[in-house]
């Protein structure tokens, strides 16, 4: 009987490929592209010194009440101690963006909060009382020739212990209804900055950093509020004359400002106008 061929069984060696549709076509030069994009964005944060493997902040305003807790009564610091740079900014590795010129002791030792930050309080937030103790977990050092009674843990608001001799910032029972204070920090920001300057870590370090990036950061209100009012007075940035109060918040807030930073925005306001 005669064989009958299957055409259906013709062998498919050297078979032609389908040639790639228009659509793929171009869905791999849009690949292509972005790969090259990121590749030179990731290029120019290593030239810049940007590189961090940690994922991105949001700086969250609000307080996660999944992590609303008190500190322990032991506090923990892992992190590496901060460097300083050639501009007197402090830079803190694992959040670069986070950038004050003043560590907790310099504030401390330049006259700050009336001398009344660590006064005993009744906190609202935790329910609890806190001793006029509480300054004693701090570096020695930070304390060298301060007065506790008068300029640490002074129960009287004194403006006089002020560096700018003025008083400012809102009481704590106002950060407290505005619900911006952190159980474990039941003091506010500061409390929180000298933690976080020694090593301590939370979730709560975003929402803080947040916070002072919005007061005194690149376009921090009240850091630009200053060299406005210094550009419109026509005075230098170092005229103590010029708004001492917002002077002496940005001090609260680890922050004095520098020629560098004030010639930066003052260059930029001029071309606006």
């Amino acid at each position: 009987m005669a064989k009958t061929k299957n055409k259906s069984s013709k062998s498919t060696t050297g078979a032609k490929k389908p040639k790639p549709t228009i659509k793929k076509t171009k869905e791999k030069v849009v690949k292509k592209t972005e790969i090259k994009k990121k590749t030179k964005a990731a290029i120019d944060e290593m030239k810049n010194g940007e590189t961090s493997k940690a994922s991105p902040k949001h700086y969250p305003k609000l307080i996660d009440e999944d992590t609303n807790f008190e500190s322990p009564d032991k506090l923990v610091f892992t992190a590496k101690p901060c460097s300083r740079n050639n501009k007197g900014e402090l830079i803190f590795e694992d959040f670069k963006e986070f950038r004050p010129n003043l560590t907790p002791k310099e504030v401390l030792q330049a006259g700050s909060f009336g001398g009344t930050y660590f006064r005993p309080i009744k906190s609202s937030v935790t329910g609890k009382k806190y001793s006029s103790e509480v300054w004693k977990e701090l570096p020695s050092d930070w304390l060298k020739s301060l007065n506790i009674g008068s300029q640490v843990a002074c129960s009287k608001y004194d403006e006089s212990v002020n560096k700018y001799g003025v008083k400012c910032g809102g009481s704590l029972e106002m950060w407290e209804s505005s619900g911006w204070i952190h159980k474990q920090d039941p003091y506010g920001w500061f409390q929180w900055y000298c933690r976080f300057y020694q090593g301590r870590r939370t979730p709560d370090d975003e929402r803080q950093i947040g916070r002072w990036l919005r007061c005194a950061g690149k376009t921090g209100r009240w850091k630009n509020n200053l060299i406005s009012k210094c550009v419109n007075s026509g005075c230098g940035y170092d005229n103590v004359g010029v708004s001492p109060v917002v002077r002496q918040t940005l001090l609260h807030w680890g922050y004095t400002l520098t020629k560098e930073d004030f010639d930066a925005e003052a260059k930029r306001l001029k071309k606006k106008k």
